[in-house]
């Protein structure tokens, strides 16, 4: 598959910036919920590249005015060179908002995060997401997000004449919790939606098979992209879907690096798919992209190669 750049080795002498000095002095602190797959990827590529990553659980970290930049982060006695955001993990509202704090906290304390707190906010929020992708003219589902019960039931009353829906948890990822809308009466009552209702109009056929793209990005270009196949209207690799090697088109290669660019991302798993009219449109951005299933079909380490972005992001954005 073609990049937009190379591939990095082992050592890669683009990292010089990095390894003045020592890279092995650069501590990463890898934020997340638990020590899945990606994130031991993630820590044996900051490894190759000569940094020292440290698996942090965002929940464990505090707010503590007496330390030294009042931040207490596990693991580290200072600051982190630069952080990595694999996870917020689950929690109250108020523990999120707590955990973003944090994020926030380092951001002002100048160290660079891959993806920063606003950036995160932004893809987490589906609404918010749908809306700065419409602010960007980018081609996207028509989108209805409302707290109202009533409000959408008129949505689906009125939409679903035209084609169904899909309803989607707003926080909700890889592909759980999704519910397709053909009639008003299938609407969940509030308590089941969590308080928001976001319905999206329904792209693709009206039978299996299903296909969509995930185009991963990271500082300004394309490192990989793949189609993503299953017999089910739930394209998510997680969800049963086959990862099928792809060359995205010029126009879906400009349209995820816009869809980044929109959210604020530095690293983003876009998710495209194809229009009524042949054309392509943005389902998702996601800041915390995982690429299991992209890695299936890349020739190259894809931990690699995004833990050689973020150590350039040191030195500035791309």
């Amino acid at each position: 598959m073609t990049t937009d750049c190379p591939t990095p080795s082992r050592a890669p002498a683009a990292l010089d910036f990095a390894l003045q000095g020592g890279a092995g002095r650069l501590r990463v602190a890898v934020f997340t919920d638990k020590l899945d797959w990606h994130v031991e990827q993630t820590l044996a590529a900051f490894r190759a590249l000569g940094a020292t990553p440290v698996a942090v659980r965002l929940a464990a970290c505090r707010i503590d005015t007496t330390r030294p930049g009042g931040l207490a982060i596990p693991g580290f006695h200072a600051l982190p060179d630069l952080a990595i955001v694999r996870a917020i993990g689950d929690g109250s509202l108020e523990a999120i908002t707590m955990r973003l704090g944090v994020l926030h906290a380092l951001e002002a304390l100048g160290v660079p995060l891959v993806n920063g707190a606003r950036a995160i906010e932004r893809c987490t929020d589906k609404s918010m997401a749908s809306f700065l992708l419409a602010r960007a003219g980018l081609p996207a589902p028509q989108t209805f997000a409302t707290q109202s019960l009533a409000q959408a039931r008129d949505v689906a009353r009125r939409e679903c004449a035209k084609g169904p829906l899909v309803m989607k948890p707003l926080f909700g990822a890889q592909g759980w919790g999704l519910r397709l809308i053909q009639k008003d009466s299938d609407i969940p009552s509030l308590e089941d939606a969590r308080g928001v209702f976001y319905l999206q109009r329904f792209i693709g056929p009206s039978r299996p098979p299903y296909e969509d793209m995930r185009i991963l990005v990271s500082r300004g270009a394309v490192v990989a992209a793949m189609k993503r196949r299953s017999s089910h209207w739930i394209t998510n690799v997680r969800q049963g879907a086959k990862p099928v090697a792809a060359e995205p088109t010029r126009e879906e290669r400009e349209m995820a690096l816009a869809a980044s660019q929109a959210m604020g991302t530095i690293v983003a798993g876009v998710d495209l798919i194809t229009n009524v009219d042949g054309g392509p449109m943005v389902l998702e951005v996601n800041s915390m992209p995982g690429w299991s299933g992209l890695q299936r079909t890349a020739a190259f380490s894809i931990a690699e190669r995004l833990a050689a972005d973020a150590l350039r992001q040191m030195a500035g954005p791309a």
